[in-house]
């Protein structure tokens, strides 16, 4: 989840965000970002959730030097004769370094990276894949979407990142979109994707594992770090309902543990997002201007909620020019 929000606004604000981050980070950046260069297998920490699947958890938090772009969970699941990546981080260096974690449990190759959505920590990693000429899969409207708003996330990614970690990354986009429904074969293993209607962007794709019946949601789910928007809010909710009536062993959530408990892992992020409806339909009605709606609508749910200060003003003005004409 990236947004371009993430600097601040006003004469040189920009430049004291990125000192102020680059104090806080350039420690842990000095220890931890060199060994991602370097391709340490170990350099990311792993889980395996079940038979073949694994997962690498972000940390909650914006870019910054500090984290060289670890914000978002990274996966990878083993067939009998290939390798599919789910997401791929932020940055060149971070691709890397999974790809390298991938290596050290697997010497299958990766023939597919599929992106669940447009959002940098979820795409800029892809270059890390390239050489390998894998099939680079996303919803059909992912590489407009992307393509639409790429100078614009290169250079706020760059800014908070700065060169060192941003070195080397580039956007690649998909070269099998998908319109409705896909499924691919890793040996033995078979991936459902499923186009999504509008929710959290215009280009969520979903992702099942049905030999483990494993479900990838993106950021569709998300777990402590509060949901952000940036497509539909009535559209999310929508899609929610439809999911849970769908049946998973386990889910992914974008941000939050490598797994969870399915349906009860998305009742957070529908509360969220049912409580800033009713808070902002009801500042309308009420006649409340945008700014008067952002000072109170869904407040209460601002203990619940990792990065609420930085990310739920932006959702309450995304919900707000929705629900304005309605």
């Amino acid at each position: 989840m990236f947004h371009t929000d993430q600097l601040p606004l006003g004469p040189g604000a920009a430049t004291t965000r990125r000192r102020f981050l680059f104090a806080a980070g350039v420690a842990g950046l000095t220890t931890w970002l060199p060994t991602l260069a370097a391709g340490d297998a170990n350099a990311l920490g792993i889980t395996e959730i079940a038979a073949g699947v694994y997962v690498h958890t972000g940390h909650h938090a914006i870019l910054s030097p500090g984290n060289a772009g670890d914000i978002a969970n990274a996966c990878f699941i083993i067939g009998k004769q290939s390798i599919a990546v789910i997401d791929t981080g932020s940055t060149a260096i971070f691709g890397s370094g999974l790809r390298a974690a991938i290596a050290a449990v697997s010497p299958l190759p990766v023939r597919y990276v599929i992106n669940t959505h447009m959002h940098p920590d979820h795409v800029f990693g892809n270059i890390a894949f390239q050489a390998a000429a894998p099939e680079f899969i996303a919803h059909h409207k992912m590489a407009r979407g992307l393509a639409a708003r790429a100078d614009t996330f290169m250079r706020r990614s760059r800014d908070l990142l700065g060169e060192q970690a941003f070195d080397g990354t580039q956007i690649v986009y998909p070269t099998k979109p998908v319109a409705d429904r896909a499924v691919i074969d890793l040996g033995e293993r078979v991936l459902t994707l499923v186009a999504r209607p509008t929710a959290h962007t215009d280009n969520d794709l979903t992702v099942v594992d049905e030999l483990t019946g494993t479900l990838f949601l993106g950021d569709l789910l998300f777990a402590d770090h509060i949901p952000t928007l940036d497509g539909s809010i009535l559209g999310w909710l929508r899609l929610i309902a439809a999911l849970k009536a769908e049946t998973a062993a386990r889910v992914v959530p974008g941000h939050g543990p490598a797994s969870m408990s399915w349906p009860t892992a998305i009742e957070p992020v529908e509360r969220y997002l049912s409580n800033v409806v009713a808070d902002v339909r009801a500042a309308i009605k009420d006649g409340k201007t945008l700014s008067e709606a952002t000072d109170t609508a869904g407040r209460s749910e601002q203990a619940a909620w990792r990065l609420f200060d930085e990310h739920h003003v932006r959702n309450v003005t995304a919900a707000y020019a929705e629900l304005e004409w309605e």
